[in-house]
């Protein structure tokens, strides 16, 4: 079984910086693109950030240049640090991966974490 956990969302002021972990455990074989996603309330889950397992990456238009997003394969583990934070950025953050797992190595599913809430105050 895989699973992805997430931890560090929060309360933050306007301007304030979070850094967001997701680690995967469990029967991996090999994990894929990695990334977060983001749900505010009465709105669609949309894409934040994504990064490939060579490290390539893309943003959304409305994050670039203050949210970065990185990894660390030894610890299948995928990182958001958000800076310059706005109320806009108030919504709950999942993480999701690409992994192939032990049980079906020629195969890849999509997973997805629990979300951690961030909220931005003004």
């Amino acid at each position: 079984q895989v699973q992805l956990v997430e931890s560090g969302g929060g309360l933050v002021q306007f301007g304030g910086s979070l850094r967001l972990s997701c680690a995967a455990s469990g029967s991996i074989f090999s994990i894929y693109d990695m990334g977060w996603y983001r749900q505010a309330p009465g709105k669609q889950r949309e894409l934040v950030a994504r990064i490939t397992r060579s490290g390539n990456t893309n943003y959304a238009d409305s994050v670039k240049g203050r949210f970065t997003v990185s990894r660390d394969n030894a610890k299948n583990t995928v990182y958001l640090q958000m800076n310059s934070l706005k109320p806009e950025d108030t919504a709950v953050y999942y993480c999701n991966a690409v992994i192939s797992p032990l049980v079906a190595a020629g195969r890849t599913y999509d997973y997805w974490g629990q979300g951690t809430q961030v909220t931005v105050s003004s």
